[in-house]
C-alpha cells in the first residue's frame, strides 16, 4: 500500500478497510496453510493447549517447515501430547534430541516437554498459569512476565531463555501473543480456539512480526519503527479503538494485507 496514499485515509476508511480484510481472512480456509492446523488435529482441552503452545514456539520461517517440524513433535508424542507428557519419562523422549527447527535444537525441546510437564503436574496447566499471571496486574503483560518465570523453573540451560520471549527486554512475543489468541479469542468464524475462559479477549495484544507492522505503518496506525514491545502496545491501542471488544481480530487483515507471504516473521 503506497504510503502517502494511506495518509490519506480516515480512521472510518481504515476501519472499513480492516474490517473488509478481517472479514476475509479469518476464514476456515486460512487454517490449511497456518500453524494452527496442528492443535486442529485435538479435541481434548490440554492437548490442544500443549500441541498450540509448541507450534507457536516454532512458528517462524517458512510456514510448510513450520507445519512438518510441529507435526513430527505430535508423532513422537503419539498424536497424544497431554498422555504422552504425563504417562512418560524422559528415559522415553530420546528422539526428541534430534529434532531441529532453525535454533530451536534438542535441548532446547527436552527442556520444553521438561517444563511443560511441570505446569501440568504442578500449576494445573498452561490456562491455569496465565490466568493467574494476568490477575496479578489484570493484563495480558503480567500474564506473559508470570509465564516466563514459572517456564524456566525448571533446571534448563541459558541457550533456552531466547526461545521464551522477555518483553522487559524489548520483546514484542509475537508467538505467544499468537498462542493467546488462538487459546483465548471466539467467534462464529472457528479460527481461534476460544477455550480459554480467565482471560478476556477484549484485553489480548497484537501479534507483531514483520508483515502486520509493515502494514500498520503503511496505515499510519504505528509511528514506531522497530517491531517491540511498546510497538505492540501502540498498535492494539489503535485497533481498540475500531473494536474494543475484539481488537485482535486484525491480525488477519494486516497479516493478509501483507501479500499473504508463505514466511513467519
Amino acid at each position: 500500500m503506497d504510503g502517502l496514499k494511506s495518509r490519506l485515509m480516515t480512521l472510518g476508511e481504515i476501519k472499513e478497510l480492516l474490517d473488509e480484510k478481517a472479514a476475509q481472512y479469518n476464514h476456515p480456509d486460512f487454517i490449511e496453510t497456518d500453524p494452527i492446523q496442528i492443535p486442529r488435529q485435538f479435541e481434548q482441552k490440554e492437548n490442544i493447549e500443549i500441541a498450540g503452545f509448541l507450534a507457536a514456539t516454532i512458528a517462524w520461517g517458512q510456514r510448510p517447515t513450520i507445519i512438518k517440524n510441529a507435526s513430527r513433535l505430535m508423532n513422537w508424542m503419539e498424536h497424544d501430547p497431554y498422555a504422552f507428557l504425563m504417562n512418560t519419562t524422559e528415559n522415553d523422549w530420546g528422539n526428541f534430541l534430534e529434532f531441529k527447527h532453525r535454533t530451536f535444537n534438542g535441548t532446547d525441546c527436552l527442556f520444553f516437554l521438561r517444563s511443560l510437564k511441570n505446569i501440568y503436574q504442578n500449576h494445573q496447566g498452561l490456562e491455569t498459569v496465565f490466568a493467574h499471571g494476568y490477575r496479578q496486574n489484570n493484563s495480558v503483560a503480567s500474564a506473559l512476565r508470570h509465564f516466563r518465570k514459572v517456564f524456566f523453573e525448571v533446571d534448563h540451560e541459558f541457550r533456552s531463555q531466547k526461545h521464551v520471549s522477555n518483553i522487559d527486554r524489548g520483546a514484542s512475543a509475537k508467538r505467544l501473543n499468537m498462542f493467546l489468541r488462538w487459546m483465548v479469542r471466539s467467534d462464529d468464524a472457528g479460527v481461534d480456539f476460544g477455550i480459554w475462559r480467565q482471560l478476556p479477549m477484549s484485553d489480548l495484544l497484537i501479534p507483531l512480526d514483520v508483515h502486520t507492522g509493515t502494514q500498520a505503518r503503511a496505515l499510519g496506525l504505528l509511528q514506531r519503527k522497530q517491531d517491540n514491545w511498546r510497538s505492540v502496545l501502540d498498535l492494539t491501542d489503535q485497533l481498540r479503538k475500531f473494536d474494543s471488544d475484539d481488537p485482535i481480530k486484525y491480525d488477519f487483515a494486516l497479516f493478509g494485507l501483507g501479500a499473504f507471504k508463505n514466511t513467519w516473521g
